[in-house]
């Protein structure tokens, strides 16, 4: 009898051991091919980077950057489209952050959870994936034949700003329910309003996640065309550092579109290289500006 419980109680312990090789081998192949995903991605965006950059980033130069577009000789330049983008991209921003952030932290914090909230919820994320030439036409809709003011810069930065809402709504949102209720309760604990919980406790906790979604928003907003096109013109006015509103508003993105497709000058191809090397650099140099605190931030929080 002793003997056969000694061998009863060997079969569970074998079972488990070879249960046990088994989960180890099975997250071994996960592991592995987690990480072959991974490594296959990032070659791929870098082999992207590098055949578009490299024709265009080593043509680059200060004339270039600086200059004036050409309608018919070469050697034209993308100053005035180049300083519209920065323009433009920075009204939109000044616009839709902070009534998304608004909007956002509303929804997260006061909002009633009836069914028009779960309702206006809906529409928020059904306008995130709307597509851009729609905004495109309730900007000539609202400023072009509503006001009657023409394709501008102003029309531009609104009609970006309404692009760029449903996704700073949404995320901001997110990111302050993301916060842990312990720190929500325990600053409401020592006597701290709503208010204060909010500014000292939920966004210092949810700037990461906002910080991403400004990226998202801004990076888009300086590459998109086809709501500029709509609603400020292909052509610019001519002049590098023109502030007025009510001026045409063609981007870099709007330019690299018109020279691949419409341009007569004869060093096009150059051109637009040119351009794609420098409307990328500048959307990575955004999200880099844009990570810069942030990483300060929390080098600090861990000294």
């Amino acid at each position: 009898m002793s003997v056969k419980k000694q061998a009863n109680a060997i079969v569970p312990s074998y079972s488990f051991g070879k249960r046990r090789s088994s989960s180890m081998l099975m997250d071994r192949l996960f592991t592995g091919m987690v990480w072959g995903v991974g490594i296959v991605v990032i070659l791929f965006i870098v082999g992207l980077l590098f055949l578009l950059l490299n024709k265009g980033l080593p043509l680059l130069s200060w004339d270039f950057l600086y200059g004036v577009p050409s309608e018919i000789e070469e050697g034209g330049g993308i100053g005035p489209a180049l300083f519209n983008s920065f323009y433009v991209l920075i009204l939109s921003l000044l616009i839709s952050i902070p009534i998304g952030m608004a909007a956002g932290i509303y929804l997260a914090e006061f909002a009633p959870n009836n069914k028009l909230i779960e309702t206006v919820r809906i529409c928020v994320e059904g306008l995130s994936s709307v597509p851009s030439i729609i905004f495109g036409l309730f900007g000539i809709a609202l400023f072009v034949e509503f006001f009657e003011i023409g394709l501008t810069i102003l029309g531009a930065a609104v009609s970006l700003a309404f692009l760029n809402l449903p996704v700073l709504t949404r995320v901001t949102e997110e990111s302050v329910r993301a916060v842990p209720v312990e720190l929500r309760n325990a600053s409401f604990a020592l006597g701290s309003t709503h208010l204060q919980t909010i500014r000292q406790v939920l966004l210092p906790v949810a700037i990461n996640g906002i910080m991403t979604g400004i990226c998202l928003t801004a990076g888009r907003a300086f590459g998109e065309s086809a709501v500029i096109i709509l609603t400020a013109g292909v052509s610019t006015s001519g002049e590098m550092w023109d502030f007025n509103l009510l001026s045409p508003g063609g981007t870099l993105a709007v330019h690299l579109w018109y020279i691949q497709s419409e341009a007569i000058v004869p060093d096009a191809e150059e051109i637009a290289q040119k351009t794609t090397a420098v409307l990328i650099f500048v959307a990575l140099l955004i999200n880099v500006l844009f990570r810069v605190p942030l990483w300060l931030n929390a080098r600090k929080n861990q000294a």
